[in-house]
């Protein structure tokens, strides 16, 4: 369960940026309208806050441990190691599958976010 508080902390993260976005397009839009040129405001970034870039690198990072953990539990149990029983390398190798399926769905928001920002009218 932990691996879906970590999908889902990404994807708050990706809400927040995707709102301090439109918030930064609401004000150049008032500035212009009323003849100001300053730009758009700075995002302000807190420190407690960690970058998106980490909690994605982490995400990754993790997947890959799940699947590092399921590929060594089933060369032990094909190996014969009688401390390994069947349902726990099952059971490590669902965790391995549903974590890289939603680091997948992840990756496909992230894409599509990038997509619809390139896609704005500038």
């Amino acid at each position: 369960m932990v691996q879906r508080a970590d999908i889902n902390s990404v994807l708050s993260e990706i809400r927040n940026m995707r709102s301090q976005m439109m918030e930064n397009q609401r004000v150049e839009q008032d500035n212009n309208i009323r003849g100001r040129m300053d730009g758009p405001s700075k995002v302000q970034e807190t420190s407690d806050t960690p970058k998106f870039s980490d909690m994605l690198s982490q995400a990754v990072g993790s997947v890959n441990e799940l699947q590092q953990t399921s590929s060594d539990m089933k060369t032990a149990y094909e190996m014969g190691d009688p401390n390994m029983d069947i349902s726990r390398v099952m059971i490590a190798s669902e965790k391995a599958s549903i974590s890289f399926e939603a680091l997948t769905q992840v990756r496909n928001r992230v894409v599509k976010a990038y997509e619809d920002i390139m896609n704005m009218p500038v």
